[in-house]
């Protein structure tokens, strides 16, 4: 199903954050109170779900009207639009992002280790920021004093009730069974209301951000209610949907929605665009996705409509044609209106809906709309309810046919989906379907997915949350079985996924097991699979097992619901939408939090083995007669491999083979799971005092130079120290998440760092560790469990430049302490490369701790680190040079046999690093100082304020280069989408991206274009020509203003981010990058204001565009020969000479 969506939103500076999938030993609560309705693996989502939002402040006015402005969300470029340029960048569809979200009851092993590895450096944040209130927030019982539970929130005594006699069944049972059946309270502030006209809609008070409200409008249609002749046209409305801006957002998605006016200009630019995104989406993970889906929903109409629609059909068309089936379907009876975000006066802002939405019907004719069932046409929107129990009988698909039209009812469709489900139950359904192969010339790898499928139950009472905790806790044992016992030989499999998620828009809960692996172990791997399911189906979760999952997601909710006052309006919109899709509850997180430990209290070993059981059945039971039938088993395969010799041999396989393979690993022997011994502390008492005994810890100064000992800067709150071992640290102490921190270590090294002979070991050693997990005596389990008992997040990185390892941690039960123990750990016992920590390095931490707590936890367990041995790496890194290359190098061409066509191509060139230093190693800031006489700055620790002093010219900060590129790079951007995509119609996506370094002396950036063979290669000249026109199409003041506008809210806004924090922090007191210090900090947003176009200028002519710095590389995929597409590139040169 689908919904068409319109958002008017305060100004999305960054991308809602979303917690990095860490292992095990990560949890979130809030989707576990309400989980959420996404698809989780079945990424080809069958929704139209675009947001058009409109940015507004309603306590700023300018002119008598609010700012407002528009733009399309997600935005593939990264980062906010300001309010000017958002209008002429309208992007992608949600639904046309594949895996755009994550369902959060799911696990994917990759056979890593505690460590995330990462192969490139880019942090994900977890940005949940601003003041936060101190709430109370009730404790369970504190359990008995064993090594398996490190959280107080939960008792493991709960779990030997039965056995100790502790409960009467008699007595207990009438009152457990009625507390389960309580409702669960629903949020306290959330206001909802209907107008006479059938519009929902629902408000939701939030103070943060502060002056910010989010809006957005769900019109309750998509691809599932297309007929055969309209399969792509709710997508395509969704592009057409423009007019001008009204004075106030309700005003703006009123015009948006209901009144777009489908011009045959704009039909025809948006027709052209989507045709674009069709070539840009049509990769082989999303044909994948798209196979999955079909067999899945075999039995009904899911199976054949995805939003982007059939291309034959797009370019038939009219405005016409797409006017009428929004009469069809967009009035307001049909759709609901969000509101959440920083507002006073509830009565007001109704008052303020009625008189915007409320006459929208009188202003327009009725719509004609087909006759629907009692079930309605909405899987998108509600949760199905079934009439006469699980297997009662459905509605029938509505007719293909518009002569049946007839005036439709202003009301709200009713909210059960006309479609049919063949549910995987025991006894529903008669002959189980064969696996279905999925070959293609563009897979490389194995893979299998089984699927189950089930009607969505609510989540509204005790008992329905219940069973989300329960499953969460499978879902996360498993998850870590497989990791661990894998973790020492070489699996037979790449990865492991289960995923159990609910889908409002499918109408329907979806449990998938996916197994990947190298051809040659497909057998393997799935015997290894269900196996590993059929154990913890027959053996059950343990107690060990139930105590620490159970304590670790109740201490995460703790966790949560004190940052209750510091969560951002845009994710409690998702939050609610959401929830609301499927008919859950919705609470807030402390009501969230205290009915999680409600119902934890209640929970048996025997119950959630019995879910285990249920949930596991249809995999471990494969085969037998009671057993639920899978919805599909679909296997998705290469075409040829690769055999030992190196050749290519065609990969045959056979459904009966999968079948077998399947039968054979349920009945392999198996046996049940152990107890582990998990520690509560790394380092002891006595062995941290012997430590400090031996290397007696302390701060010494910061400098030979100077005796300061310790730099706080009043203004950024940053305080620098230097242990005496050689450490310098970085710290600040923030508000932005209670009670919790985050703390980063930095190595020098990097892949830079590999010599020509060990080309890759910076890669594999982080792998290595990633995947060992074990330090010192303790071996990876134990790690492991000890991160998940102390809720520690772990991520290990690696770039051109350093490898970084990042710990998220929680203050509460010496959470903080648990980190440093490990980092501790990690520098002294690791068992990877003898030198890898040996080298320069930096730690900077930022969290709500006090002076006193982190300085100690410092000096316990960073001070007790051995000191470097002094070795100096920057001697041993081979310097990166563009050096003069054949003309064969600079315009390089790849063709890829594919059943459709699509192409792709890639622009680069050589451009400064952060610091001023060319890729030739030049010191830019030096040729300016021989012409000016001036000087730049660097290590100015006298106090001086560059914001003070703003008529200073910034060519002599150590920033320029840095904010100069920076502006640059966004006004490039803007010039490339409104000429390449708008103006042209040769994209549906390109961008420009600088890479900026700081130790290595260049940077480079990389234009990425996406487009038809026939179109690429004018691309790839339009974009030259974009990044080559600065001098004969001079930079206007308007999109220098433009630009700073957007990187100033993206600052302001990431400053609420401890992760953005650290990243400000970064080599801050480092040796080679010298000219970095706290001005460098403190004056960022100066030097964006100070910012002039000659500046830019100045930036823009060391990054190089001739033709003999410039590298291109075109990528066409279709079924044509190499030959010909070579014709065709000869073709398109000579048509533009």
């Amino acid at each position: 199903m689908a919904a068409s969506s319109l958002v008017a939103a305060a100004p999305q500076l960054c991308s809602p954050s979303q917690r990095v999938d860490r292992r095990c030993f990560s949890f979130s609560p809030a989707n576990l109170v309400i989980p959420r309705a996404i698809n989780g693996s079945r990424a080809a989502q069958l929704s139209i779900h675009r947001r058009r939002m409109v940015n507004f402040d309603p306590k700023e006015k300018t002119k008598g009207k609010p700012r407002l402005a528009r733009s399309w969300k997600p935005q593939i470029h990264g980062g906010c639009e300001d309010v000017t340029s958002a209008a002429s960048r309208q992007l992608c569809c949600l639904a046309c992002l594949r895996s755009s979200h994550k369902h959060v009851d799911h696990i994917k092993v990759h056979t890593q280790g505690v460590f995330i590895c990462k192969p490139f450096f880019s942090l994900q944040k977890h940005t949940i920021s601003g003041n936060v209130k101190p709430v109370h927030i009730p404790y369970a019982s504190l359990g008995p004093d064993e090594p398996h539970v490190a959280s107080k929130t939960w008792s493991e005594a709960i779990i030997e009730k039965q056995g100790l006699g502790f409960w009467d069944p008699e007595v207990e049972k009438a009152e457990l069974g009625s507390f389960l059946s309580s409702p669960l309270p629903s949020h306290p502030k959330l206001y909802r209301g209907q107008l006479k006209n059938g519009l929902r809609y629902l408000i939701l008070p939030n103070k943060f951000p502060a002056n910010r409200i989010e809006a957005h409008m769900e019109v309750h249609v998509g691809s599932i209610d297309e007929e055969d002749d309209e399969q792509g046209i709710a997508h395509m409305i969704e592009h057409d949907s423009d007019g001008d801006l009204l004075p106030f957002v309700l005003d703006a998605l009123n015009e948006i929605a209901f009144y777009p006016k489908f011009l045959p200009s704009r039909v025809e630019k948006e027709r052209k665009a989507i045709l674009s995104e069709l070539q840009m989406m049509n990769t082989i993970e999303y044909r994948v996705d798209c196979q999955l889906l079909q067999h899945l929903h075999s039995e009904n109409k899911l199976s054949k409509r995805f939003p982007i629609g059939l291309e034959e059909q797009i370019k038939m068309w009219d405005a016409e044609k797409i006017r009428k089936f929004h009469e069809r379907w967009y009035f307001p009876a049909n759709a609901t209106l969000y509101l959440v975000g920083d507002i006073d006066n509830i009565p007001g802002v109704v008052c303020q809906i009625e008189a915007v939405f409320g006459r929208t019907l009188e202003k327009k004719d009725a719509p004609l709309g087909h006759a629907t069932s009692a079930f309605g046409a909405m899987a998108n929107f509600l949760v199905p309810k079934l009439p006469s129990g699980i297997t009662g009988s459905l509605s029938l698909e509505r007719s293909a046919s518009l002569d049946q039209e007839k005036p439709a009812e202003m009301e709200r469709h009713a909210t059960r989906p006309s479609i049919q489900h063949i549910w995987s139950l025991p006894g529903y359904g008669q002959n189980a379907k064969p696996p279905q192969i999925f070959q293609h010339e563009l897979i490389q790898n194995f893979s299998i997915n089984l699927f189950c499928k089930l009607p969505v139950n609510s989540v509204q009472t005790y008992g329905g949350l219940r069973n989300v905790l329960m499953k969460r806790i499978i879902v996360a044992v498993l998850h870590f079985r497989i990791n661990s016992r894998y973790k020492s030989s070489s699996p037979p499999f790449t990865s492991f996924e289960l995923d159990h998620s609910d889908s409002g828009r499918e109408g329907c809960t979806v449990t998938t097991l996916t197994v990947t692996a190298e051809p040659k172990n497909w057998q393997n791997a799935i015997k290894v699979a269900v196996q590993e399911v059929r154990r913890l189906k027959e053996f059950g979760v343990t107690k060990g097992e139930l105590s620490r999952y159970m304590g670790a997601l109740i201490k995460d909710s703790e966790q949560l619901a004190a940052m209750i006052d510091s969560i951002p309006s845009v994710d409690i919109l998702d939050f609610i939408m959401e929830s609301d899709a499927l008919s859950h509850t919705v609470m807030d997180h402390i009501q969230g939090h205290e009915c999680l430990v409600a119902v934890a209290e209640t929970v048996t070993l025997e119950e959630v083995n019995s879910i285990c059981a249920e949930v596991l059945e249809f995999i471990a039971d494969f085969g037998k007669p009671t057993a639920p039938l899978p919805a599909a088993v679909v296997a998705c395969v290469p075409k040829k491999v690769h055999t030992d010799g190196f050749e290519e041999a065609d990969f045959v396989i056979h459904p009966q083979e999968i079948t077998n393979a399947i039968r054979a690993g349920l009945q392999e022997p198996i046996h049940a799971e152990p107890e582990l011994a998990v520690p509560k502390e790394l380092i002891t008492s006595s062995q941290l005092q012997e430590l400090r005994s031996l290397h007696r810890p302390a701060f010494v100064s910061l400098t030979d130079e100077s005796e300061i000992i310790k730099r706080v800067d009043s203004e950024t709150g940053i305080i620098q120290l230097r242990l005496s071992n050689g450490i310098p640290i970085n710290y600040k102490i923030s508000k932005n998440e209670a009670r919790g921190g985050v703390m980063r270590l930095i190595v020098g090294g990097g892949r830079a760092a590999e010599t020509s002979a060990s080309k890759g070991s910076v890669i594999v050693g982080v792998r290595t560790l990633s995947e060992g997990g074990c330090v010192g005596n303790f071996s990876r389990e134990q790690v492991e469990l000890f991160c998940m008992n102390h809720l520690i997040n772990c991520s290990l990185e690696s770039n051109e430049e350093i490898i970084c390892m990042e710990f998220r941690f929680t203050l509460r039960d010496n959470g903080m302490r648990a980190a440093f123990q490990l980092l501790h750990m990690v520098l002294e016992h690791n068992v990877w490369l003898e030198d890898a920590f040996e080298r320069a390095k930096q730690v900077s931490i930022v969290g709500d701790f006090t002076e006193e707590e982190i300085e100690s936890c410092i000096l316990d367990y960073l001070g007790t680190v051995r000191a470097n041995k002094g070795l100096d790496i920057r001697h041993n890194i081979e310097p990166i040079i563009f050096r003069p290359s054949p003309s064969d190098y600079h315009v390089q061409q790849i063709f890829l046999k594919d059943t459709d066509e699509r192409a792709c191509a890639y622009i680069a060139g050589p451009a400064p690093n952060r610091w001023g230093f060319s890729d030739d190693g030049k010191d830019l800031f030096s040729l300016m100082t021989n012409t000016s006489g001036k000087e730049v700055s660097s290590n100015t620790n006298d106090g001086k304020d560059f914001g003070s002093n703003i008529q200073r010219s910034i060519r002599y900060h150590p920033l320029f280069f840095g904010v100069t590129l920076g502006l640059l790079a966004e006004i490039i951007n803007s010039r490339l989408f409104t000429t390449v995509r708008d103006s042209l119609g040769l994209t549906y996506d390109v961008s420009f991206e600088v890479s900026l370094f700081d130790k290595l002396k260049l940077g480079w950036y990389v234009i990425t274009v996406t487009s038809t063979p026939s179109k690429v290669y004018k691309a790839v000249d339009a974009c030259k020509d974009v990044l080559r026109g600065l001098h004969s199409n001079k930079i206007a003041q308007r999109e220098l203003d433009r630009a700073k506008r957007t990187l100033l809210m993206r600052h302001e806004a990431e400053t609420k981010s401890n992760a953005y924090w650290l990243g400000l922090l970064a080599h801050l007191q480092a040796s080679f990058v010298p000219r970095k210090d706290i001005c460098c900090i403190k004056d960022l947003a100066s030097i964006y204001e100070a910012a002039t176009i000659e500046d830019i200028y100045m930036a823009y002519q060391y990054l190089k565009v001739d033709d003999a710095s410039l590298f291109s590389c075109i990528g066409v995929a279709g079924t044509q020969s190499n030959e010909e597409l070579s014709g065709k590139r000869e073709e398109c040169l000579k048509r533009n000479k």
